[in-house]
Order: structure tokens, then C-alpha cells, then sequence
């Protein structure tokens, strides 16, 4: 079993996790184990952020763009120093 340190954790989400860990009878490093477990065991949403938008948004109507085709290779922004 490895061993995981959480370092700068604010008070009020200590709290917080105080207080869920109260309510299931449980330590809070087992809430915390339990909160990993259930976020990490749902399966990843479909699609990126730009198809999960163009979702919720659909039923709205959407918007067609007349867009030039792309001759060139994208360039890479420079960034001052």
C-alpha cells in the first residue's frame, strides 16, 4: 500500500472533509480513500470539452461558420522572455 501526503490543505476543506467523514462513520483518511475510489471508478465523459459544449447547447439551435480552408500548417506563437 503506498502512502499519499497532502500538504497545504485550507481549513475550511479539512473541515469540510471533518464533517463528510462524521456522516459515514468513518475516518478521514478512509472518506478520503472512499472519495478517490468513486471519483476514480466513473468512466470518463465522452468527447472533449468543445463536443460536451456543442451537447449541452444543441437543443438552442446552432451556428454554422463559413470557415476558409486552411492552407498552412498552424504557426507557433512567440512569447516574449
Amino acid at each position: 500500500m503506498a502512502t499519499l501526503t497532502i500538504r497545504d490543505l485550507d481549513d475550511e476543506l479539512r473541515d469540510q472533509l471533518r464533517i463528510r467523514a462524521a456522516r459515514h462513520s468513518r475516518s478521514m483518511e478512509a472518506e478520503v480513500r472512499a472519495i478517490l475510489r468513486d471519483t476514480l471508478a466513473r468512466p470518463a465523459a465522452p468527447g472533449g470539452l468543445g463536443k460536451r459544449i456543442k451537447q449541452r447547447f444543441a437543443a438552442l439551435g446552432g451556428a454554422e461558420l463559413d470557415l476558409p480552408e486552411q492552407l498552412e500548417p498552424p504557426r507557433r506563437p512567440s512569447l516574449p522572455a
